[in-house]
């Protein structure tokens, strides 16, 4: 008897030993799959040739500040909410939101349409707020400070159900003075966004405070010179604006505070909301505005982005003196821009990093056949906490 049990436990381990030697191979792999890029997508060479020549970074961030890994729901109750900056590319990126993310369920996009519809796997709700989703539900091209007041009362008052949300705020920034000449021939072709409610703190700004910069429908063939004359002109720092927290100063009223403290306190809020947001990308790095969004939300895109440089900023030839004056007037978006393209490379470089982790971790699971649970220990401990 006693020699029949010491048999079967023999046995038993001969059979248990290569038995979780696969089930070990198969929990390093799946580790590694979620993780890892896009059908080969990426070549180093791709992220390489967009880079500016010498990055070196300037500021100091932490791990949890480049570490950018949004376990998005699509099935859950998870929202991303998409913060248009106007002249941004923010259009081009909307419509790879809705025609160009390879999902179980893919938006409905009718011939004609702007707005598509995009809902969840099984459900009628929407994972996507955004124009070409929901329209302009907070309004025309709201900023952080209506978004983050508006969308959570949106969205309950839309989809009958109380669970709790997770909103992941995202946007993109463009160079300040290409992205105000941009504005800039927009308005000169008839383009006001005077829809827009500019709410912040339960009102929109009164006339004294946000006055008109022309009379009239709109503002066509405006020379350059009267664009940037007008000093209630929205284009002058339009991506601080847009991403601060304007309750901070008092809303659109200027006499709350002094002009040099109300600019410290919009570039400060400015900053802050953007290095938080789940993600935000660059225009004039299309392929790792990509890159970090898939990385992001862990959701693919069917086909590559596009690097266009020939757009009418582009073709606008400007003294260098005129150049001056247009950073003169966005010189709290040039240092938002300064800090926000810093921070954007790094976590290029931070995320290419944990790849190259990954894949030397995918190897050794590969050389190994499973390797035991110390070895792969050994690995795991590298990347960094998401949390």
């Amino acid at each position: 008897m006693a020699l029949s049990g010491i048999m079967d436990n023999k046995i038993n381990k001969v059979f248990l030993i290569p038995i979780l030697a696969v089930l070990l191979f198969m929990i390093g792999y799946q580790y590694i799959c979620l993780y890892s890029p896009s059908d080969g997508f990426y070549r180093d060479q791709d992220l390489e040739d967009e880079y500016p020549p010498k990055f070196l970074p300037k500021f100091n961030f932490s791990d949890r500040d480049l570490l950018r890994h949004v376990e998005f729901n699509i099935k859950g109750d998870d929202v991303i909410v998409f913060l248009h900056i106007q002249k941004t590319g923010g259009t081009t990126f909307g419509r790879h939101l809705v025609r160009n993310i390879r999902l179980e369920k893919p938006c409905d996009c009718k011939p004609g349409q702007k707005r598509c519809t995009c809902r969840r796997p099984g459900k009628k709700e929407s994972w996507l707020f955004y124009r070409f989703s929901t329209g302009w539900s907070c309004g025309l091209h709201a900023d952080w400070t209506e978004l983050t007041n508006c969308v959570p009362a949106i969205m309950e008052k839309k989809e009958a159900q109380k669970n709790r949300r997770n909103f992941y705020y995202i946007t993109l920034l463009r160079d300040p003075v290409s992205r105000y000449l941009s504005e800039w021939k927009h308005v000169q072709r008839g383009a006001t966004w005077k829809t827009s409610l500019h709410m912040c703190d339960g009102r929109s700004p009164t006339q004294d405070e946000l006055p008109t910069c022309y009379q009239g429908d709109d503002w066509s063939d405006v020379a350059l010179s009267e664009f940037m004359d007008c000093p209630s002109n929205l284009a002058n720092n339009r991506q601080v604006r847009m991403l601060a927290d304007l309750s901070l100063v008092g809303c659109y009223n200027l006499s709350s505070m002094n002009e040099s403290e109300r600019s410290r306190t919009l570039l400060s809020s400015a900053k802050t909301n953007l290095k938080n947001m789940a993600f935000y990308g660059l225009t004039e790095f299309q392929r790792k505005t990509q890159y970090l969004f898939e990385r992001t939300f862990h959701l693919r895109f069917i086909s590559a982005f596009t690097q266009i440089n020939s757009t009418r900023a582009a073709s606008v030839n400007v003294a260098k003196d005129i150049h001056r004056r247009i950073e003169a007037l966005n010189s709290l978006d040039m240092q938002l821009y300064d800090f926000a393209k810093d921070l954007f490379l790094q976590r290029v470089q931070f995320s290419q990093q944990q790849e190259r982790h990954e894949e030397r971790l995918r190897r050794h699971q590969e050389r190994s056949g499973g390797g035991g649970w110390a070895s792969l220990l050994r690995l795991l401990p590298l990347r960094p906490d998401p949390r």
